[in-house]
């Protein structure tokens, strides 16, 4: 970029610009929002038969389409940003060169350069020093010997001259670089010229986000910053005080980090966090892909001989161990894919038997995965049920994990007596793997129990309505491990507390489970093996669970049997556990107590 160019050049225009992406992108993202909770809401509840199956299919696509739309366009606003803050940063230290050397009576050349007067004090023949021409310098070595060459010079303006050259030269060069370097990245969001929003082309997105954030590093380190290590308060104070830009630019750049900060709205995180999800299924599909090239399907099939005769059994076929090898193989490779589809499928349920909006409340693909995934939202909710699952819980499985909470929200809604009502899926840290291997270790507990309360603190800060909600923890098998150790260590930001299925909860009583009396409440199934695991596998004469009268729990009926059934649809258990959640756990069924002279009947 050239000295005229630069002059000429307008800062403003740019953020201009990048204000008309910007409302772009948030028009895509309300024309997405009204095909995905009104539109085709209204067409699944009204319509049946293959050519409605199929305009839902269309509308889900055309939906895509307006979210690729708001993603792209929202990097180009935020790019559009960065290159106005840095080009106009640029441009004033170029405008004060100007001003500075034409106050000094220099002369600015059109490359640049600066001409400066003869001037300073006559020599020994009655001389004034003369004037001249300097260029500016940008390397270091080279512009601290033009310095001083320039001090040495009798003529007090040619270092005036040096010094605003330089200025100018370090102006022009800056302005260069933040064309060189935005011009690519800028070109490099232009979007196929096609109607179909593919895998690639969200692998590609998650690239152009990764792009345009590294390079406007500048940019966003001049934006507030949200407050290292911060409670969620003080990430919902920081959100507040953000300007509509600047919050545009964080979400567009940083989606990750926002969409997982407590205490933000809910409405945020879900927009932050499915951009992530639609990039990283971008990712996830790619390498899947890649993966099947790789490792191509062996025969699966081969004619069976008994092993003990030898004799090859005609007509009977087997499958072989190579491909039952490759089979499990590719199901751990697809194994994220699966909790992503699976997701994705709750999103395009919505409004199915009245079932409210979703929200993504966190989400990552890294290791085992991470999701939070909400029925309804939370921050306007009257009665909000959050449930920790337990061993072996994971991205790749969190479906049945959901639709425990879709069947809460059902039963819960329906005794709500008209008030609202969200049911969250918590999966938002490590559980074990392995009920053997993994779960007699409490680190899992004590290392998500910092998470969950934030989580729970994030839903008080982040809460609109003029009362608070009336809030439910629900945990299941291990997860009531963590819902203990996270009331142990620290406040447990709840009204009821629900345990299914607990093994232990790291407390002796439920009077320290920072609810209030009577508000901690059990199920235990006939068949379930967990609980006496739990009593029994501490060795000695045995541990206090929730199912022990002496813990001092409500234990509602159940009539569900073994460790997996609380949340059977129409099920006693499940019906309790909605009247916990809605405030009524006066009207909920509880056992009766055990007979103390059973012993001797």
């Amino acid at each position: 970029m050239d000295l005229s160019a630069l002059k000429a050049l307008k800062p403003t225009e740019y953020s201009q610009a990048a204000d008309g992406y910007r409302s772009t992108s948030d028009m895509a993202s309300a024309a997405k929002d009204r095909i995905d909770n009104q539109i085709a809401v209204a067409m699944r509840n009204s319509l049946k038969g293959e050519a409605a199956t199929a305009a839902i299919k269309q509308l889900g696509e055309l939906s895509k389409n307006f979210h690729y739309v708001q993603v792209e366009c929202g990097l180009v606003s935020t790019a559009l940003e960065a290159f106005s803050y840095e080009v106009g940063a640029a441009k004033t230290k170029l405008d004060a060169a100007l001003e500075g050397a034409q106050a000094a009576k220099l002369t600015v050349n059109g490359d640049g350069s600066i001409t400066y007067p003869p001037g300073g004090e006559k020599d020994a023949d009655g001389k004034i020093p003369e004037g001249g021409t300097v260029s500016g310098l940008t390397d270091d070595t080279a512009s601290a010997v033009g310095r001083q060459a320039a001090n040495f010079d009798p003529n007090p303006n040619h270092r005036l001259a040096q010094d605003y050259a330089d200025q100018i030269a370090a102006a022009l060069k800056e302005a260069t670089e933040a064309d060189e370097k935005w011009a690519p990245k800028l070109r490099a969001l232009k979007a196929d010229d096609d109607l179909t929003v593919s895998d690639k082309d969200w692998a590609d997105a998650s690239s152009d986000t990764s792009g345009v954030s590294e390079a406007g590093k500048k940019y966003l380190d001049s934006l507030p910053q949200p407050p290292k290590d911060g409670s969620p308060q003080d990430n919902a104070e920081w959100w507040k005080k953000l300007s509509a830009e600047e919050q545009a630019a964080w979400v567009s750049t940083q989606p990750d980090s926002v969409g997982k900060l407590d205490g933000l709205p809910a409405t945020v995180r879900d927009e932050a966090n499915r951009m992530v999800l639609a990039e990283a299924h971008g990712v996830a599909q790619g390498e899947y892909d890649a993966w099947l090239k790789k490792h191509p399907e062996p025969e699966r099939f081969q004619t069976y001989i008994n092993p003990y005769t030898g004799t090859v059994m005609k007509g009977v076929n087997v499958e072989t161990q190579a491909w039952k090898d490759w089979e499990e193989a590719r199901k751990n490779a697809h194994k994220s894919l699966d909790g992503m589809n699976a997701i994705q499928k709750r999103f395009d349920s919505t409004g199915t038997n009245g079932l409210p909006e979703a929200y993504l409340l966190e989400f990552s693909s890294e290791g085992d995965g991470r999701a939070v995934v909400a029925n309804g939202n939370p921050d306007t909710a009257d009665h909000t049920a959050v449930y920790v699952p337990g061993t072996t819980s994971e991205l790749g499985n969190i479906d049945g994990n959901m639709s425990r909470m879709v069947n809460l929200w059902h039963s819960a809604n329906n005794e709500a007596d008209g008030k609202s009502v969200a049911t969250i899926t918590w999966l938002g840290y490590e559980a074990p793997d392995s009920v053997a291997k993994d779960a007699p270790f409490e680190h899992y507990a004590y290392d998500g129990a910092p998470a969950f309360r934030n989580f729970m603190d994030g839903l008080d800060a982040s809460h609109s309505s003029d009362s608070p909600s009336h809030t439910t923890v629900i945990a299941h098998s291990y997860g009531s491990t963590l819902v203990g150790a996270a009331a142990e260590t620290g406040h447990l930001n709840a009204d009821d507390v629900i345990f299914a299925g607990s093994p232990g909860v790291k407390v002796s009583g439920a009077d320290e489970l920072d609810v209030s009396q009577g508000h901690v409440w059990n199920e235990e199934a006939d068949g379930d093996p967990v609980p006496d695991l739990g009593r029994w596998g501490h060795g000695g004469d045995g541990f206090i669970i929730p199912s022990d009268p002496e813990f001092g729990s409500n234990q509602l009926t159940t009539d569900t049997e073994g460790h997996s059934g609380y949340w059977e649809g129409g099920s006693t258990s499940l019906h309790n556990q909605a009247l916990v959640v809605v405030g009524k756990g006066d009207d909920a069924a509880l056992k009766p107590p055990p007979d103390p002279w059973a012993h001797v009947k």
